[in-house]
């Protein structure tokens, strides 16, 4: 049996997937029925800052936030809401995606092209606290 390698990964995550382009995103903002959740590290928000009005989830941490049975769990993951993810570039989101697929999560999107395309196409940002 051969390794899979993340390229193939990713490509697997984003069959099914629901990608919503930054725009989506941008006209989502402060929809009361979506949570838009930022999977970078912690580094890179300070670092780069966060998109107005998201929560944060670095992706090591995802599975642990996201189950309501695990101490560690966050109410922004609510399963009754949209949840849109994003990182930098739509790889991390990606996979994030399929995993809160098989969580359960019916309501999941990630932004295509991730935090990048985010400053090249929209730019409005907040600092990270």
């Amino acid at each position: 049996m051969e390794n899979t390698t993340v390229e193939e990964m990713i490509r697997k995550a984003k069959k099914n997937l629901n990608e919503l382009s930054v725009n989506d995103v941008e006209n989502i903002l402060n929809s009361n029925n979506a949570n838009i959740i930022d999977l970078r590290d912690t580094s890179e928000l300070i670092e780069n800052g966060i998109i107005p009005g998201s929560y944060h989830a670095s992706r090591g941490h995802l599975e642990f936030f996201a189950d309501p049975k695990c101490e560690y769990y966050k109410d922004f993951f609510n399963k009754e809401k949209d949840i849109i993810l994003y990182c930098h570039s739509g790889a991390r989101s990606a996979l994030a995606s399929k995993t809160l697929k098989d969580m359960g999560y019916n309501k999941v999107s990630h932004m295509k092209g991730g935090f990048k395309e985010w400053m090249k196409k929209i730019g409005i940002i907040d600092d990270y606290k």
